[in-house]
């Protein structure tokens, strides 16, 4: 039997089963990637920047699909109702509250619109409280570029046990700053300023997404092919065990000639 496996005839016969193998199994494999990638999600189209009050309401819910979109607000910052965002990182994305507790400060100033309205923007991150672009508010009119978000829930992070100094949040929340910048007209969410105002740093934020589909048929591409090598394998042992056989049946044959 080992002469019959390690013949040449049964050696190429191993080594082709075995590239066919490999082949079929990277290719369900390939396959199988393209299926988990379709489900992630993915950038959506970029549409050109809007004024923010198309997009923000007041008193009401921001649309999904406006998340993230870019937009534009001209009118005036009001210096005097400046807010810090404790415990941020300088990615609108990254976990707030006590997880990023001394991380640095999100730099909230509300600009006022033509219309009155208030819209709260995130001028920017700074390490600290002191930080000189934090009192650098820009003066006059001015004209914001920015990305925009839906507000944040307040108990969405963890907040600190003994409370926050005077003039510092745990979340942008619309609700909140009603209060807070009490008798003013306040549009929903917030935004991102790109660029940020003066020396602060750049929060992070992301263009719109939509969810992926899943792509069913690469997912029955990718059996197919570890089927496939299944097959081969079957192919091979039944080949193997035909040679085998055959090689004991043509040994056996001389015998039977001389008892005969």
């Amino acid at each position: 039997m080992l002469r019959t496996l390690l013949s040449p005839r049964v050696v190429g016969l191993h080594l082709l089963t075995i590239g066919v193998l490999v082949a079929f199994i990277l290719l369900g494999r390939w396959q199988l990637g393209v299926f988990q990638d379709s489900g992630k999600p993915h950038a959506a189209v970029d549409p050109a920047p809007v004024g923010v009050a198309t997009l923000a309401q007041v008193g009401g819910q921001m649309d999904g699909e406006a998340v993230g979109r870019r937009v534009a607000a001209e009118g005036t910052y009001e210096a005097a109702r400046q807010l810090l965002v404790a415990d941020r990182r300088p990615d609108v994305d990254a976990p707030g509250g006590n997880v990023s507790r001394g991380h640095g400060y999100w730099v909230l100033t509300p600009i006022r619109l033509d219309d009155g309205t208030l819209m709260p923007v995130v001028r920017g991150w700074a390490a600290g409280a002191d930080d000189p672009g934090v009192a650098a508010v820009p003066q006059g009119r001015v004209t914001v570029h920015g990305r925009l978000r839906g507000q944040q829930g307040t108990d969405s992070v963890q907040r600190r046990a003994e409370g926050l100094p005077q003039g510092q949040v745990q979340t942008v929340s619309t609700g909140e700053l009603i209060n807070l910048w009490a008798g003013q007209k306040l549009r929903t969410g917030f935004m991102v300023a790109q660029p940020p105002s003066g020396s602060l740093t750049q929060v992070k934020i992301r263009p719109p997404e939509v969810g992926g589909t899943l792509t069913w048929r690469n997912l029955a591409y990718a059996a197919n092919w570890w089927i496939f090598a299944g097959f081969a394998v079957f192919m091979w042992f039944h080949f193997v065990r035909d040679a085998v056989r055959a090689d004991r049946d043509r040994d056996k044959s001389p015998e039977m000639v001389l008892e005969g």
